[in-house]
């Protein structure tokens, strides 16, 4: 097995080859401005993200080439990937689908093994070399291409992984294109999530974000030391947590977890609904109809002793919550300090009207939450969750609205960072479909992300791999704090 230092040492990977691939059809695609969302995003890095493969039964040649013609024909359907930025002279900024391509990687790093990615407890920093454009920032996507694509052979596997403009695209769009180029791969005819490119919502504005002379910078030092570590939250490990949050014995919490599941799935756009034919169609409508009950409430259930009303806690706000209070013991903030946690939340369906759940480009904002620690650490986990639930049910129509005017008046790119000490970012989604990823030979093994945007305390969630609802959280932190964070009896009862 290679050592620790065989892996952390620059220049692991070796490049074999580099070309640009053009989408298969002209676009017919106009311009496409970028709105209020996409605009913030300028000063932030790339997203990248990809996925650890077996090796496909396959020759390395006819591999490339399947790759190269799947990708070609993704971006026929995807035509701003393939184009660039270009901004007018009023000062908007708008993607030019000009079909100009994408970079294309062949790389090699024979001497890494899948376990050597996977096994140790930090993630090794040779997947850091999986990616292409590292620490490029968005803005820069006016002279270099949206998008490149690197495929790394491995020991006895293989990587594949995206770099994406993150001014043209958010997550919900990122993971519907890697999912469109799996597709294609595999031969299917029809794409199955075909992109809305409208530009017709709130989040469009003619207000003019001024750049500085030779464009944006990241706002936070891609410096300092950091430690990266994928924990894993089970299914269990989640309903016991869940049950925890909103006070309940774990055993009653299980149904609740299956109406919570299907609300879920009925907002999940990548799957597909049940037909009439299927044998429990009934009771899943009953479910369905319960889900819809407890929206109209606000997510909101009776208790059955009085008229008041008890707040459910999902799934995910109960890791957040989790997340927050360990992280803020860990750091060891005095008890007065301020500490904030920011999470992105997806506007497409929280604006009237509703934008489609495939609109392609940003369409997200973040939504602070702040605590000083000392409450937030002398209170139970159900508290901080309260906390992070009103946050996110406040987000409605008309706070997205006032998020759009607010930029208006001061438009500013994303101040990303930790800027006190203090702060944790959530980003990503354990609801996008990371694992649909099949290109003709299986899923993705684990998912892995490269060196964009990340910063002492910078979480991103990905799903689980096992599915059912188990996650994954992909933490950065000081190198102190995660220390803290490893000891710490209460998080480490859940994760693994």
């Amino acid at each position: 097995m290679p050592s620790a230092v065989s892996l952390s040492s620059q220049h692991s990977v070796t490049l074999l080859s580099k070309c640009t691939v053009f989408p298969l059809q002209k676009s017919t695609n106009g311009d496409l401005k970028l709105s209020v969302s996409d605009l913030p995003m300028l000063s932030c890095h790339y997203i990248q993200k990809g996925g650890i493969f077996t090796r496909p039964p396959i020759s390395t040649p006819n591999l490339i080439s399947l790759l190269k013609t799947g990708l070609s024909t993704a971006l026929a359907h995807f035509p701003p990937l393939a184009g660039r930025l270009t901004t007018y002279s009023d000062g908007q900024v708008h993607i030019t689908c000009n079909d100009a391509g994408i970079d294309f990687i062949h790389a090699a790093a024979k001497h890494v093994f899948i376990r050597d990615i996977l096994a140790p407890i930090d993630v090794p920093d040779v997947v850091k070399e999986f990616f292409s454009f590292d620490w490029t920032v968005s803005y820069d996507g006016h002279f270099r291409p949206i998008m490149a694509v690197q495929v790394t052979e491995l020991g006895d596997g293989l990587f594949i992984g995206i770099s994406m403009n993150h001014a043209v695209t958010d997550g919900t769009s990122y993971w519907n294109f890697f999912n469109t180029f799996a597709e294609a791969c595999r031969g299917v005819r029809r794409i199955s999530r075909q992109p809305d490119f409208r530009r017709n919502s709130v989040l469009m504005s003619p207000a003019v974000l001024k750049v500085p002379e030779g464009g944006p910078k990241v706002t936070f030092s891609v410096d300092e030391p950091l430690r990266e570590r994928i924990f894993s939250f089970s299914r269990e490990a989640i309903l016991k947590l869940k049950a925890k949050a909103n006070n309940r014995k774990y055993e009653e919490d299980r149904s609740i977890n299956s109406i919570e599941l299907l609300g879920k799935q009925s907002n999940d756009t990548w799957k597909g609904g049940l037909t009439e034919e299927s044998e429990s169609t009934k009771k899943m409508n009953w479910l369905r109809n319960a889900v819809s009950k407890q929206r109209l409430l606000g997510n909101e259930t009776e208790t059955p002793n009085n008229n008041s009303t008890t707040v459910e806690i999902s799934s995910f706000q109960s890791i957040c919550a989790l997340l927050w209070r360990c992280v803020t013991r860990a750091r060891k903030l005095s008890s007065s300090k301020i500490t904030t946690f920011r999470m992105a939340v997806n506007c497409r369906h929280r604006i009237e009207p509703k934008l489609d759940p495939l609109y392609f480009g940003n369409a997200i904002q973040s939504i602070p939450t702040v605590s000083s620690a000392g409450e937030l650490l002398s209170r139970d986990l159900r508290w901080g969750a309260e906390l992070l639930n009103k946050s996110v049910r406040a987000h409605d129509d008309a706070m997205v609205t006032r998020f759009v005017g607010d930029w208006e008046k001061d438009p500013r790119c994303f101040p990303l960072g930790n800027f006190d000490g203090a702060m944790i970012t959530m980003g990503s989604s354990p609801r996008f479909p990371m694992y649909d990823n099949d290109f003709g030979w299986g899923r993705p093994l684990a998912v892995r992300s490269g060196r964009a945007n990340k910063f002492d305390g910078k979480i991103s969630a990905f799903p689980g791999r096992e599915g059912r609802g188990s996650v994954d959280l992909e933490v950065v932190l000081s190198p102190d704090t995660m220390s803290g964070l490893e000891s710490d009896l209460e998080f480490m009862s859940y994760a693994s």
